[in-house]
């Protein structure tokens, strides 16, 4: 079994954004940037402009005292023309929702497409010629916007199926399909069948459905008793939706994010609408995701890549050693980043890989970092430092602590670096027959610095001293390791950060 996993997209590169104050500008330059190709990286939308073209935007933009045009996000009319003007001007597509219907942004939908389409194009997994050569996706969830769907058919000409349980949602779908007669032909909804087990939002623990753009947020109080049981019980999801004898190169989710309706009220930073079936799903996505998992082990092969939106960073590390554990060959992670809103992409496959190995140059990136927040009190700098190198010495590897720079530079033998992922992640010793590997180094050599941000916040950075070992493959692995350890140890226990 070959396990690939990278927290990192495969093309995402560091773009430059704009000039922010002096006291946030060092954390800017340290977070991820949208995706290269996505059509808003080096132009956002400007609103002014949008505005001066379209009469019904007008009304929601306002100027700040620089004379910058904004719009009140809160306002779910705002957003929602906002996605319309720009489907409209940037994709010419025509498209609108109901009031209360989720609304999607249209940049960081395009983020996961671009995704796709770089799954798709890479050759981690041998392509499949099943559907004419054509490429076929499945959106699960679609929702009254329907919006995966429209972007991947007026983009990249793909074909999909569309899925959803809600009259209202199978009813606007159609709608903003049909308003589009241009790639009409390429997208098929399909209602999906309501079981018996389906609870309504009156239901003790809320009916499961698909959700989209909010964020991960801290657990609102439930019953114990109600909370006890994270399993997934709901409409079907892939199995009993795909039928016999059909094939997809991908599906694709937004999964419910949410284990109640007031716990997915707490942002009052944006206003994108939803309805409970969009939002709310006993267990959460933790729980949806699951399922999705469980429907692939039965599909199998039917989907080249199954992928999944995941609005909590802390579940990644329970469903990739959930994969593990149901024997994929092939498992990816990126980051989605649009402005504040942060989220994840998880990807698998069935499909043996076109090479089993795991190559030197799994990695692209050789600076890693992530922030520690709400660090408690007695805790500082050099607590953390010293925690770092307790981390790496417990795995056995080599550790270097330089206390007045706040740096640790660490080297890891590939059983090393096993015993500090517990086995989640395997480095498969098979890089001999590559050319050109015996050159490269058997240790990884990297290093992590400490910065104090502010009172409670720290920046941890880590950077790869040798890129071209055998081992670099495994960096953003151990990374995420070493994220998940301090943030027990040192972070006061929240569920999730806040975003816009």
């Amino acid at each position: 079994m070959i396990i690939v996993e990278n927290s990192r997209d495969l093309f995402y590169d560091n773009l430059e954004r704009k000039k922010m104050p002096s006291k946030k500008r060092r954390r800017k330059e340290e977070r991820p940037k949208i995706h290269p190709k996505n059509k808003y990286s080096d132009n956002p939308p400007d609103f002014a402009l949008l505005a001066s073209l379209y009469p019904t935007f007008k009304p929601f933009v306002f100027y700040t005292r620089e004379g910058r045009p904004r719009i009140d996000w809160t306002d779910f009319n705002a957003t929602r023309e906002l996605t319309r003007v720009l489907l409209l001007h940037d994709h010419n597509l025509h498209w609108w929702i109901p009031h209360g219907q989720l609304c999607p942004t249209v940049p960081n939908r395009s983020n996961y497409i671009h995704w796709i389409e770089d799954l798709l194009s890479s050759h981690i997994i041998p392509r499949d010629n099943t559907n004419g050569g054509n490429v076929r996706g499945f959106d699960i969830g679609t929702g009254a916007n329907c919006i995966y769907p429209l972007l991947g058919a007026s983009l990249f000409g793909w074909s999909f199926v569309a899925s959803d349980m809600t009259d209202v949602a199978i009813e606007w779908a159609e709608r903003n399909v049909k308003n589009n007669p241009n790639i009409s032909e390429l997208i098929e909804i399909r209602k999906v069948k309501c079981s018996q087990n389906t609870l309504s939002p009156e239901g003790l623990s809320g009916e499961s459905s698909y959700s989209e753009e909010r964020e991960g947020l801290p657990s609102s109080s439930l019953d114990i008793s109600a909370s006890e049981d994270k399993s997934y019980y709901g409409p079907a999801i892939l199995v009993d939706v795909v039928r016999d004898g059909e094939t997809f190169d991908f599906c694709m989710c937004n999964p419910p994010f949410f284990e109640s309706f007031e716990e997915a009220g707490l942002n009052p930073k944006t206003s994108c609408g939803g309805t409970y079936e969009e939002m709310v799903c006993p267990g959460g996505e933790k729980a949806f995701i699951t399922r999705i998992i469980e429907d692939s082990v039965v599909l199998k092969q039917s989907f080249r890549w199954y992928t999944s939106m995941v609005g909590r960073k802390v579940n990644l590390k329970f469903l990739v050693s959930k994969l593990r554990e149901v024997g994929v060959t092939v498992v990816k992670t990126t980051e989605f980043v649009q402005g504040k809103t942060f989220r994840w992409g998880l990807a698998w496959s069935f499909v043996p890989p076109a090479k089993k190995i795991v190559t030197p140059h799994v990695t692209e990136k050789n600076i890693l970092s992530f922030m520690l927040e709400g660090i408690q009190r007695q805790f500082g700098a050099i607590h953390v430092l010293q925690s770092v190198e307790s981390f790496f010495l417990a795995g056995g590897a080599s550790c270097k602590l330089n206390a007045s720079s706040f740096v640790v530079d660490i080297t890891a033998s590939a059983d090393h670096c096993n015993a500090l992922l517990n086995n989640d992640v395997k480095y498969i010793d098979e890089v001999a027959s590559c050319s050109n590997v015996q050159e490269a180094p058997s240790n990884l050599c990297f290093r992590i610095l400490v910065f104090q941000q502010i009172p409670g916040t720290l920046l941890v950075k880590g950077s790869l001293q040798h890129r071209d070992s055998a081992l670099s493959g495994l960096f953003s692995s151990i990374i995420q390791q070493l994220e998940a350890s301090l943030r027990q140890n040192f972070c006061k226990e929240k569920t999730g950060t806040n975003y816009i």
